[in-house]
């Protein structure tokens, strides 16, 4: 990690000196432990506070659209050029802003880095056992595992494969799809063993009326914070459906009903664009299982239009798009 930490640093320094670009969005340490925080550099001061590891979990992607967003008071102003950071994941979600037109290419320098996949902080406190309410004050990353300290001295050692997110045991693409400058060279599918998520087919086998129960059991756990909505970078839209009130779609309350229409909008946005970065999940307070539902469409995309969400700056999404051999399925069978 150390390595390609340094060959970051270098590369963003470079790119400040030859002036192609203005600022830089990456990862600089967080408050706590097992944490980073997205960081946002403006010049070669702020160089040496940037980091890479297995915390690494923001998909920096979401922050773009907002630096090109039109604005009627500066009407004249030059676009920035940004530089940004981003993983496989990461990569595909900046296909989808570019294809949906919200950034420019012309004005980013893409970063990408090589991803052996992120720690998933739950996983290591539910493994600590009796210690899993202490305080964790320390944490060194070793070629071969996490190591982590917490308030009592209590040393403990996981296995990084132990405790990656659900995500990154079925990612397919570690290495960004896009990228101007690779960082690390690039990755051997080996470093990362994919699992199967098979639980999308286990979803399937249940009848209607199981499927409805898990979705009511799911999102009643939901207090609206938006939390899913603000971390998913293909929530872009500068005034959501949730918040319109000419007409008003949904109320603002904790009804039920409500809270369902809200999750079932946001979640069938999704089609064709999800590339299951987790954001929503690690962003959610509550838990709620929202990646079985979006897992789902991406299965449903692929199986109905043979189309991954992502890839490709030139292929038209399914769903911004229309071909005469398309499935009339939800017509005459909804």
């Amino acid at each position: 990690m150390d390595e390609i930490e340094r060959e970051i640093r270098g590369t963003v320094r470079k790119l400040f000196e030859d002036n192609r670009i203005g600022l830089f969005i990456g990862y600089i340490k967080g408050s706590l432990p097992l944490r980073t925080t997205p960081g946002f550099i403006n010049g070669l001061a702020g160089i040496e506070t940037l980091v890479w590891n297995s915390f690494c979990r923001n998909n920096l992607t979401v922050y773009l659209p907002r630096f090109f967003a039109p604005d009627p008071r500066r009407k004249e102003a030059k676009l920035p050029s940004i530089g940004v950071l981003v993983k496989g994941c990461d990569s595909r979600s900046l296909v989808n802003l570019i294809n949906e037109n919200q950034i420019p290419r012309e004005n980013l320098c893409i970063i990408g880095v090589n991803c052996a996949g992120l720690v998933d902080e739950s996983k290591i406190q539910d493994s600590m056992g009796e210690a899993r309410m202490n305080e964790i004050i320390e944490v060194d990353e070793e070629k071969d595992g996490i190591m982590i300290i917490d308030e009592e001295k209590h040393r403990m050692k996981f296995k990084k494969e132990d405790v990656l997110a659900d995500v990154c045991l079925n990612c397919k693409y570690p290495t960004p799809v896009l990228y101007d400058i690779l960082v690390g060279g690039k990755a051997s599918q080996k470093h990362l063993s994919v699992r199967k998520d098979d639980r999308v087919e286990s979803f399937e086998k249940k009848n209607i009326e199981e499927r409805w129960k898990y979705f009511q059991e799911q999102v009643s756990k939901c207090i609206r914070c938006y939390a899913c909505r603000q971390a998913c970078p293909n929530c872009y839209c500068k005034l959501c459906f949730a918040e319109q009130t000419k007409p008003k779609w949904v109320g603002t309350g904790n009804d039920i009903s409500d809270i369902m229409f809200y999750q079932i909008g946001r979640i069938f946005h999704q089609a064709g664009r999800c590339v299951d970065c987790g954001a929503c999940v690690r962003a959610c307070p509550v838990n709620i299982d929202l990646r079985i539902f979006t897992s789902k469409l991406v299965k449903d995309v692929k199986e109905l239009f043979d189309y991954e969400a992502g890839l490709s700056l030139e292929e038209v999404p399914p769903l911004a798009n229309f071909k005469p051999e398309d499935t009339q399925g939800f017509i005459t069978e909804p």
